[in-house]
């Protein structure tokens, strides 16, 4: 957990913005996600949209702040403390983003990125599958070349967010290449004709995060979605590799968030409770 002492002014100043919006967003709404009354919650991500908090670290020339990484991750230990799912959906901007803004052609930062930025376009990644998710190279997700386009076939697991979006960062096999590696394609899937999506319920943790199951049927994209175009074929490791840092980087800011967030509430637990004649925080033990 980071300390007035040890941030910048630039990183207070970010934080002072950040706990600001997580004030703002409504208690009721957290309890509903939690209930699983709330499917996905899309207005907050608008509403960061709105407030430019989403991607803080790409280009102002796309809707980003080009602000280091340092201060993104100081943003997100205070999103952090609103819990698993908003985090995730957060981080997934800079996560999805972070594929297209380093290998994506111009016209897929024009098209996708920029609304990404301003929380008009959610989206979501389709890494894990049925048999697993740690062997990124045993995906049974393939892509038949078909004149201008791919047609995808196959399943994604466990995609936070799916619910919601309207765009996938999907990973697949192309069928013609027996080399996994040389193989793997990153494809910009939009929601639409081929692409199902099956709400997953009673997850432990997560809820209300829209976390879904994909099928992919005849699911035609066009080359030009293939994450870099044309020369983007065959670099789906790459593009994986890339957009780990940021969903390693994410996934532990939100954690220390969340850490925070369960201390104090615990702390305020111990001063408030009281047994055996004094508040239970006077025991060692606690």
């Amino acid at each position: 957990m980071l300390t007035d002492k040890t941030l910048s002014a630039q990183q207070q100043a970010i934080r002072k913005e950040m706990r600001d919006f997580v004030k703002s967003v409504p208690r009721q709404l957290l309890l509903d996600m939690d209930a699983e009354k709330v499917v996905f919650p899309r207005e907050f991500l608008q509403e960061a949209g709105r407030r430019n908090l989403l991607g803080l670290r790409f280009p102002q020339a796309y809707g980003g702040r080009g602000l280091p990484w340092t201060v993104e991750m100081v943003a997100l230990e205070e999103v952090g403390v609103l819990g698993t799912s908003l985090a995730c959906l957060w981080s997934l901007v800079s996560i999805v983003g972070e594929a297209i803004a380093v290998f994506g052609t111009e016209e897929q930062k024009q098209r996708y990125l920029v609304p990404m930025l301003k929380g008009e376009l959610a989206v979501a990644e389709g890494l894990t599958e049925p048999r697993g998710g740690s062997d990124f190279f045993g995906a049974t997700t393939t892509a038949r070349r078909d004149g201008n386009s791919f047609i995808l076939n196959g399943q994604k697991r466990f995609v936070v967010g799916a619910e919601g979006a309207d765009l996938f960062l999907i990973y697949g096999r192309l069928a013609d290449e027996p080399d996994p590696k040389k193989g793997m394609t990153a494809f910009l899937v939009e929601r639409g004709p081929g692409v199902e999506v099956h709400h997953v319920y009673g997850l432990m943790g997560t809820r209300g995060g829209g976390t879904g199951r994909l099928v992919f049927r005849d699911c035609r994209v066009p080359v030009e979605n293939v994450v870099g175009g044309e020369a983007g074929i065959g670099r789906g490791t790459e593009v994986f590799h890339q957009m780990m840092i940021p969903e390693r980087l994410t996934s532990a800011g939100g954690a220390v968030g969340m850490g925070r967030a369960a201390i104090e509430i615990a702390a305020r637990y111990a001063h408030r409770r009281r047994a055996f004649g004094q508040k239970i925080r006077q025991f060692q033990g606690v």
